[in-house]
C-alpha cells in the first residue's frame, strides 16, 4: 500500500473527495483516506505527478 500526505483536509468532505479524485485515476485501488494524520493509502502504480494534478484540482496539496 502506497502512502502520501495531503495538506489541508479538514472534514469528511474534504475526504470524500480526496477518496473520489484518486479513485477516479487509472491504475489505482483500494482508497483509504485519513483525515486525522491527513493521509492518503492506496494501492496501484500512478506517477506522482498525476496523484498531485488530481488533489491539487480538488484545492488540496500534496507533501
Amino acid at each position: 500500500m502506497n502512502t502520501i500526505k495531503v495538506k489541508g483536509m479538514s472534514c469528511q468532505h474534504c475526504v470524500a473527495s480526496t477518496t473520489k479524485a484518486l479513485q477516479e485515476l487509472d491504475g489505482i485501488s483500494n482508497v483509504v483516506v485519513d483525515l486525522e494524520k491527513g493521509e492518503a493509502h492506496y494501492e496501484g502504480d500512478v506517477e506522482l505527478e498525476a496523484i498531485k494534478a488530481a488533489i491539487s484540482k480538488i484545492g488540496f496539496e500534496v507533501e
